[in-house]
């Protein structure tokens, strides 16, 4: 039976790794996405954005 349960436990620390590094792998690709959209599309609004928020940093 102990050695059943150790299958079960490399098994599990397995699939674990593997969920993890998916999981990993998309978040750098939607990490990537985002930069490059926040890179190679500015905004006009977003210089206006940032004077907005000193201005309430200032205020509070």
């Amino acid at each position: 039976m102990d050695g059943h349960d150790a299958d079960n436990s490399k098994q599990s620390t397995a699939d674990m790794t593997v969920f993890v590094q998916n999981l990993l792998q998309q978040m750098q690709t939607r990490f990537q996405t985002m930069s490059e959209s926040i890179i190679g599309s500015p905004s006009p609004s977003a210089p206006l954005k940032a004077k907005d928020e000193t201005k309430s940093a200032e205020d509070s």
